[in-house]
């Protein structure tokens, strides 16, 4: 069951988005960037307090993903890109993503905090971040 709504067209989005940001990274990379769409279209804290739908998580400005500024993410999402977006959508969660709201991709180690949150771990190239539970207690909420 969806943990948040969407159309097809939003799927789409979100599978492109996963595609675009963390292809090279495979499943499982891909999926933890859904994680973090995801969390931020479920939660109503911090920077994304008027994000409610996938469409507005995706171009969000400030704030939003790199990836929807360059053509990559507008080629077309692959069947196996809308199923992992699918997985997202329906509330599948891996770490270091399942409560995480941002991440990127430093040139060194991950730093233990960023922009003030904490580091949740690394999937190869991606450092994943969490906020406190009393900054956004939505987010650690289980489905």
């Amino acid at each position: 069951m969806a943990v948040i709504k969407s159309n097809i067209n939003e799927r789409r989005m979100l599978a492109r988005l996963m595609r675009a940001e963390a292809e090279g990274e495979g499943e499982l990379g891909m999926l933890l960037v859904g994680n973090v769409g995801v969390n931020r279209v479920r939660v109503g804290c911090l920077d994304f307090t008027d994000i409610n739908s996938i469409e507005r998580m995706v171009f969000q400005r400030p704030g939003g993903f790199e990836a929807t500024i360059k053509p990559y993410f507008y080629q077309r999402a692959r069947e196996s890109e809308l199923r992992l977006a699918e997985r997202a959508i329906n509330g599948e969660r891996s770490r270091p993503a399942e409560f995480a709201l941002w991440f990127f991709r430093p040139d060194g180690p991950c730093p233990e905090q960023w922009y003030g949150q904490w580091n949740s771990g690394r999937y190869k190239s991606h450092c994943f971040f969490i906020p406190t539970e009393s900054d956004c207690p939505d987010v650690y909420n289980v489905y």
